[in-house]
């Protein structure tokens, strides 16, 4: 989700079909959460539908079986694998890896994209402790929690590698503009939501602080901004569609290095503002 500001000039989408069409041939496996709807879903498709694809695609959702349009994705592409998670429930989450551990074996896992979230756009006047409390778990302590999950089989993969990238090892947080504290100011903080952008806030921290944690470890560790999308939770008059944002944030992971190791990047590669 992006920054709603009133001036739409702030959120200009000029440029985004400038991107290097993704591919993610480098990258043999990729996780994504909270990949039943909105953005999650759409990277499914874009990753399975591209010219050149990754070996396995495992899509975590909730309720899988509610899932319809990710399990149709699943029955038309072998390389899709969807996997019960409950981002919010340490006991799914150990469940899912040793599914994933089962799955994946020796190989490890390349990319690692914590996408599940949730927005409850809440204002000064409408804030609780538990809304704060319920985002901060979902948006923030969760992808910490999957990522420590998750991370013997990211060493496995960063082993048998050299460099920074997704075809070594990597960790992926979405995150957004919203969560700049900088950018959080004049027309930057017309977007009402304490907890929302709160968490997000907390999300480019724990990034910052897993890059400097695994940096030894060759993995990769970054925040993106998919931009303000037209999805459940970005809204009908967002400036993106899904497939927009989609690939152009997929052309920004493929090309991932060194350099953007602990960084703060938007769907069209600049680099944002903490």
């Amino acid at each position: 989700m992006g920054v709603i500001f009133k001036n739409k000039t702030n959120l200009t989408t000029v440029g985004i079909h400038d991107c290097r069409s993704a591919t993610m041939d480098k990258c043999r496996t990729v996780l994504i959460t909270g990949a039943s709807r909105g953005l999650g879903l759409q990277m499914v498709k874009a990753l399975v539908t591209g010219g050149r694809r990754p070996d396995t695609v495992i899509a975590t959702a909730r309720e899988p079986a509610a899932a319809q349009e990710l399990r149709d994705l699943a029955d038309k592409h072998q390389a899709v694998h969807i996997v019960p998670l409950d981002v919010v429930n340490q006991s799914s989450i150990e469940q899912a890896t040793r599914e994933v551990e089962a799955l994946l074996g020796d190989e490890g896992l390349n990319c690692l994209i914590n996408n599940a979230a949730i927005n409850l756009n809440d204002t000064l006047e409408e804030t609780t402790a538990e809304a704060m409390m319920k985002t901060y778990e979902t948006n923030t302590v969760s992808p910490l929690m999957i990522t420590k999950a998750f991370l013997p089989l990211l060493k496995k993969a960063a082993e048998q590698g050299t460099g920074m990238g997704i075809h070594r090892a990597a960790v992926i947080n979405i995150s957004s503009m919203l969560g700049s504290i900088h950018l959080n100011w004049g027309p930057g903080a017309a977007f009402k939501s304490y907890s929302y952008r709160t968490s997000k806030a907390a999300l480019n921290l724990v990034t910052r602080s897993l890059a400097a944690d695994l940096m030894t470890e060759g993995i990769l560790c970054t925040v993106l901004h998919p931009g303000w999308v037209r999805t459940d939770m970005g809204g009908p008059d967002a400036d993106l569609s899904a497939e927009e944002s989609i690939s152009a944030l997929l052309s920004v992971v493929y090309n991932l290095s060194e350099k953007d190791h602990g960084g703060f990047l938007d769907y069209k590669g600049n680099t944002l503002p903490w």
